[in-house]
């Protein structure tokens, strides 16, 4: 048993998920636009000084009913032209506000589904960053594709484009389990798509989620054993996030019956077995990667960092400009998330302006805070001393920004947690399950949040 099944229940609570802080549900509409617009200039003179671009495709051919992202489902193929043009213009806009001096290490195309896009789509958009932007040696151009939809000569036309990272959303092998889910099934078998993404040395990550309808021990035990006979580069595991309050459709999958917390933890600590088993080094909380990959590298150096797009490390992390509906802008002092109705969207790049919906302006406390909460999902380490040193604070000034209860530390210490060290906190590989409920400690806005959360594990 790799989790202790008190603590399981202990620490099975609302938790956020710390993907950012303050997490989006704290964002606000009440803003002024020229504060927002402001935020980004200046960005210019924030760290990191790279920039990275998020670009959100909305489009799916199909609704998965575990679906959590902002998707709309459409066959329309002016409705996908148009958006992409509105793409182009609000690349444009953000091209005006940011310094020439800047440079891009890393692009991601998430979604929906984004090879739901023509070639020539995702040709026009990427031509459009060649050409107007300047890029670091190396830097990271990821997309997260739908199996269902990749061909050989897609995948050509990717390598072409010098995309050099392609997750493929999986799920699960257990064709019952997708048919469950309405997910669509590949035409070409994950272990070819794999083998010929790398035999053009394009690295793969492969995403499967385990608390879904149907799953057992046994199912997905045979899902993982497939998984390291393909051998990807990196692994996600992701537990389902059931939030029917948030996304009305997921309820249709309580017609069956949801793994309970239980289950779901008994999979997991399967899936981690046997990825550790065969050498994949588990990243913060939920991935996996082989020992020579840049993110175990990362993680080894306490060099890992992490943003909506997920870990990274220092050389390719930006501040992020999102585009599309729904993404956000994640920079040094602010959010900025994009309206999530398409027609909003449209008319105001028609008219010049961000599609800004939600902001967040962060003061020098929440940067702490952040940082501070950002190193404990990533490097499972955080020193005092250092962030007394970034931020120019005091040790007790760090204590009265978090509002830190130092019983809650000693806790976690007794109970195999954490551990104490160079005046910083070390979680152990106890802890490392338990991440998002230590980081939480540091949080003055969970001590007052009536928030609604999916659960921690």
């Amino acid at each position: 048993m790799l989790i202790d099944k008190d603590l399981l229940k202990k620490y099975n609570v609302p938790t956020p998920r710390y993907t950012s802080y303050p997490p989006a549900n704290f964002f606000t509409g009440k803003f002024q636009y020229f504060e927002a617009v402001k935020s980004i200039d200046d960005s210019n003179n924030q760290q990191p000084e790279n920039i990275s671009f998020y670009l959100h495709i909305p489009f799916c051919s199909q609704l998965c009913s575990y679906c959590g992202c902002n998707t709309h489902i459409t066959h329309d193929k002016n409705l996908i032209q148009n958006y992409v043009d509105d793409l182009k213009q609000e690349i444009l806009l953000y091209k005006n506000h940011l310094s020439p001096n800047r440079k891009i290490s890393q692009i991601h195309w998430g979604g929906g589904t984004p090879d739901y896009l023509s070639i020539g789509q995702i040709k026009n958009l990427m031509q459009l960053f060649f050409d107007n932007f300047e890029f670091i040696d190396n830097p990271e151009i990821a997309m997260e594709c739908h199996p269902a939809h990749l061909t050989y000569e897609y995948m050509d036309e990717l390598a072409g484009m010098k995309f050099n990272r392609i997750s493929l959303g999986v799920q699960d092998f257990e064709v019952k389990v997708l048919n469950a889910v309405h997910r669509a099934l590949p035409n070409i078998e994950i272990n070819e798509i794999v083998k010929y993404l790398q035999s053009k040395s394009i690295p793969v990550n492969l995403d499967f989620v385990y608390g879904l309808p149907l799953q057992t021990v046994e199912s997905f035990s045979k899902t993982i054993d497939k998984a390291i006979a393909i051998s990807p580069d990196r692994i996600a595991l992701f537990s389902y996030a059931h939030v029917p309050w948030v996304k009305p459709h997921q309820k249709i999958l309580e017609k069956y019956a949801l793994p309970e917390a239980g289950l779901k933890t008994e999979i997991f600590e399967m899936a981690f077995s046997k990825f550790t088993d065969n050498k994949y080094v588990s990243i913060g909380l939920d991935h996996f990667a082989k020992p020579n990959d840049e993110l175990a590298i990362a993680l080894k150096e306490k060099n890992l960092s992490r943003n909506f797009q997920g870990y990274c490390t220092r050389q390719t992390t930006g501040q992020v400009y999102a585009l599309g509906v729904s993404g956000i802008s994640q920079m040094n002092s602010a959010f900025l998330q994009n309206t999530k109705d398409l027609k909003t969207y449209s008319r105001k790049i028609s008219e010049g302006i961000f599609p800004f919906e939600k902001v967040y302006f962060l003061n020098e406390n929440e940067k702490i805070i952040s940082h501070i909460i950002t190193e404990i999902m990533t490097n499972r380490y955080v020193s005092s001393r250092q962030i007394q040193s970034l931020f120019n604070v005091s040790f007790y000034e760090i204590v009265a920004i978090t509002r830190l209860d130092f019983s809650k530390l000693q806790e976690f210490k007794d109970e195999g947690l954490i551990e104490f060290s160079n005046f910083g906190i070390t979680v152990t590989h106890k802890g490392m399950f338990f991440l998002r409920n230590i980081a939480a400690v540091f949080d003055p806005l969970m001590q007052q949040s009536g928030k609604k959360f999916s659960k921690a594990l």
